[in-house]
């Protein structure tokens, strides 16, 4: 099965992307088998956390199979390279910069690259994206994603990141938004792991389209 339908049907069964931003190594196995035990498919440990090429390679080797790991704040195509051969699959970036989408895609990885304009999202469409961040999303509202999805290609996922809370949820998805990003609302350091079930629990409910149990 290829990177990108995995991808695809991770994305399909909860389209969150859980953002660890300053895990450790020696914790990241029990958070990340916590969120995947509440449904978290797809999770990414930012580049600026302590040792993260250490937490992806432990993650995407506990979660095999059950959830599909990598990087965030990936700002350079070299970086691409080291998330591989630490068995990420995910390149998760800040901003929109064509040469990691192109070495992403050229490594066999999942390219989720930030936007915030629509030359932006265009241009990451264009690399070979294969979905999109609107980021900063609370610079942006729903209206702005309403006019963009207007004109953006229908079949590209976008997730809203940035200031996403359950409540909150709902005005985006009705302006198109295909999933979100979750950061500090689910994971920061010092949180306690019945917190984070807690936490993963609600946003997980929270996404499910109306009427799904």
């Amino acid at each position: 099965m290829s990177v990108d339908t995995r991808f695809r049907n991770a994305f399909a069964k909860c389209p969150l992307v859980a953002i660890l931003r300053g895990v450790r190594p020696d914790e990241v196995e029990g958070v990340g088998e916590a969120l995947a035990e509440a449904g978290f498919t797809l999770i990414e440990v930012p580049l600026n956390s302590p040792d993260p090429f250490d937490s992806i390679a432990r993650l995407a080797r506990r979660l095999d199979g059950a959830a599909m790991a990598g990087a965030g704040t990936v700002t350079g195509p070299d970086q691409v390279s080291r998330v591989r051969d630490a068995g990420g699959e995910l390149i998760v970036s800040p901003n929109t910069d064509v040469s990691v989408i192109a070495a992403t895609v050229e490594a066999g990885l999942v390219s989720l690259p930030g936007y915030f304009t629509p030359s932006e999202a265009f241009a990451a469409a264009r690399a070979g994206a294969h979905a999109l961040k609107l980021f900063p999303a609370e610079a942006a509202s729903p209206k702005v994603l309403k006019a963009q999805r207007a004109v953006l290609p229908p079949s590209l996922p976008v997730l809203v990141v940035g200031g996403v809370t359950p409540e909150g949820m709902d005005p985006w998805k009705a302006a198109g938004a295909s999933g979100f990003g979750i950061g500090s609302a689910l994971y920061a350091p010092g949180v306690t792991l019945p917190e984070i079930r807690e936490r993963a629990a609600r946003f997980v409910a929270a996404a499910k389209p109306e009427g799904a149990t």
